[in-house]
């Protein structure tokens, strides 16, 4: 294997599942699947011995479930990057798992193409949502807000942690809530790729936050993005 290959823990119940995903991953010539688990406390105790770099999770699991899971993964020593398997595009479960750390979703339709491009996209820590579901999360997360006076103290509280980041990091921060890419934060910006990584990484940092989703939902709050 070359030293850029995607190391895979693949996550479900249904054996069938574990086997589909299985032969399509390793139909990528830079993806390795290193182990499979059908509960999430065995994907924990496997991605402690195996190091995984992205883990596959189903999180509707009869036994242990993977929203569990995936905030103990999240949290430990080498944090994987979970993408989340669900029929679902916008279900409760997909939501709590990207409270919890989760980096993105992947529909279980998806195409084979698709699925190894967001096992990629997640290894390089690159955008899991597009555009347009992006927004339909942050409205699902901001629905949730209540009355007018928990929204205004939420945004006092937001604004107040954005004051941590720089101009340019706030102008990345807006971009990066629209769904776009490193790739198309880069364009945007008129910045190089790594340049616009390496801010999204030191955004994440100062705010204390796992994902890319999180970030969204804190500048909405913030009032940056509608």
């Amino acid at each position: 294997m070359s030293e850029t290959t995607t190391r895979v823990l693949i996550v479900d119940d249904e054996w069938m599942v574990r086997s589909m995903l299985s032969t399509i991953m390793a139909s990528a010539p830079d993806i390795e699947v290193v182990g499979e688990a059908s509960d999430g406390n065995t994907a924990v105790s496997m991605a402690a011995a195996l190091e995984p770099d992205v883990v596959l999770m189903d999180i509707r699991m009869p036994r242990s479930d993977g929203l569990t899971a995936t905030e103990r993964l999240t949290h430990s020593p080498r944090p994987p990057r979970v993408v989340v398997l669900t029929t679902f595009d916008l279900d409760e479960y997909v939501q709590t798992a990207l409270r919890h750390g989760a980096v993105g979703f992947l529909l279980k339709d998806a195409t084979a193409d698709d699925m190894i491009a967001a096992v990629r996209s997640a290894a390089c820590g690159d955008a899991m949502l597009s555009p347009k579901v992006t927004r339909r999360l942050i409205r699902r997360f901001t629905e949730e807000d209540g009355p007018s006076a928990g929204r205004q103290r939420r945004r006092s509280e937001a604004r107040s942690r954005l004051e941590a980041l720089t101009d340019k990091e706030r102008e990345v921060l807006i971009a990066l809530s629209g769904g776009l890419s490193n790739t198309g934060i880069a364009e945007a910006l008129h910045m190089s790729e790594a340049t616009a990584k390496t801010h999204i990484s030191r955004i994440l940092s100062k705010l204390s936050l796992s994902n890319r989703v999180q970030a969204a939902i804190l500048a909405h709050h913030a009032g940056l993005v509608d």
